[in-house]
């Protein structure tokens, strides 16, 4: 897997800030905080339809 070092992030941020402008960086960053957060959501309903599956089996 990839292990990013303290550099290479500084480096990855400034040309994120220089491609969409230190305007758009909070924007952008509310965006993938929310698909985030949707993400996580759907994950979890997935998993307590998983769990719920195998008791109405049981009936």
């Amino acid at each position: 897997m990839f292990k990013f070092g303290m550099g290479e992030l500084v480096i990855i941020l400034l040309i994120v800030l220089l491609l969409f402008g230190a305007a758009r960086l909070p924007e952008i960053a509310r965006s993938i905080g929310k698909s985030i957060k949707e993400f996580k959501k759907g994950l979890k309903e997935i998993k307590e339809d998983d769990e719920e599956e195998p008791k109405n089996k049981n009936k």
